[in-house]
């Protein structure tokens, strides 16, 4: 942990406030620390580095990173990790002291992403960035494991309805089930474990409650946000939404989408998710549908697809035979 090992390499530091030195001193202080790690990478077969790729303080918007050093260490993979806004403004408030709102998050989440996949194309070529989520409800760690040690799995975008479905308890616990199913089994790039649409429709809805206040849940507990700076974000956040999920189709081998049934015996087949297939159609990657409804699928769907399955056990016996999972 870079950051962890900078305050131990500065004593004098109070907690929180390292980013408050001159950028001269903070520069010395991480190449002191990148030195170390490198000499403690000699002795293993395996490092992880925990670290930023920019910063956006008091300074401005600076690096958090050294190229020669970067390039010296020469890592296999490199990952962004992704989390909610909400949760990384609660971590904020309470780790360091800086004034922030939700568009400075926004920003600076993106030119993490920006930072580090340029780095991983210059030094590695493609394929080797990735965005990885830290996980909503179950943490991502194995997932990360899988990417280190058996990259052999199969990468997988699960793609599923979100928003029109959010008031559907039945139709939401069948998609957790299948977002588990494929969790087990594969890498996932789960596209719900960050979306802050959630926090949009909240806003939305207070303000037509005419609340001036907005409560959202977070990683480690309730948090109030004005409501107004909240929808202040609401293009960031659609914007990110479809940009990110396109890159997490971008990085997977296959898409594996669920079409539930809704109540009225209608599909619930999103525009998203109908963009998602087509994008990795597209792509080239291999698609698959389980059209979990009684009705025959579009020519759209069924045309587009490398297989449709009619329930996610059909789906993983397919994957067994393949011999993608065991």
């Amino acid at each position: 942990h870079v950051g962890k090992m900078m305050y131990d390499e500065a004593p004098d530091v109070p907690a929180g406030r390292i980013l408050n030195l001159p950028i001269s001193r903070l520069n010395t202080l991480r190449r002191a620390v990148f030195k170390e790690i490198q000499r403690l990478a000699e002795k293993h077969d395996h490092v992880i580095i925990n670290t930023h790729a920019t910063f956006r303080w008091r300074h401005g918007l600076f690096a958090a990173f050294d190229y020669d050093q970067i390039k010296q260490f020469n890592a296999d993979l490199y990952i962004t990790m992704l989390d909610n806004a909400e949760s990384i403004h609660q971590r904020l408030n309470k780790e360091h002291d800086i004034d922030h709102t939700l568009k400075d998050i926004m920003v600076w989440r993106e030119e993490e992403n920006l930072a580090t996949e340029i780095i991983a194309n210059i030094l590695r070529g493609h394929g080797k960035f990735f965005v990885l989520s830290r996980g909503r409800e179950v943490p991502t760690t194995m997932t990360l494991y899988r990417m280190m040690f058996e990259p052999h799995k199969k990468k997988v975008y699960p793609s599923f309805p979100m928003s029109h479905v959010m008031d559907l308890p039945e139709t939401l616990k069948e998609i957790n089930t299948f977002r588990a199913a494929l969790a087990d089994h594969f890498i996932a790039f789960d596209p719900g474990d960050v979306d802050e649409f959630v926090l949009h429709m909240k806003a939305t809805k207070a303000k037509e409650d005419g609340h001036d206040t907005t409560v959202v849940d977070a990683a480690e507990g309730p948090v109030t946000f004005k409501t107004e700076e909240i929808l202040q974000i609401s293009g960031d956040i659609m914007g990110q939404i479809y940009a990110r999920d396109f890159k997490m189709v971008d990085q997977s081998d296959m898409i594996v989408s669920l079409v539930p049934e809704l109540a009225n015996g209608k599909p619930a087949l999103s525009s998203g998710v109908e963009r998602e297939l087509h994008h990795a159609w597209e792509g080239g990657k291999e698609v698959y549908v389980v059209w979990a409804c009684k009705g025959t699928p579009s020519p759209f769907i069924s045309e587009t697809a490398t297989r449709v399955f009619r329930s996610v056990s059909e789906a993983l016996e397919y994957f067994k035979m393949k011999g993608y999972v065991k």
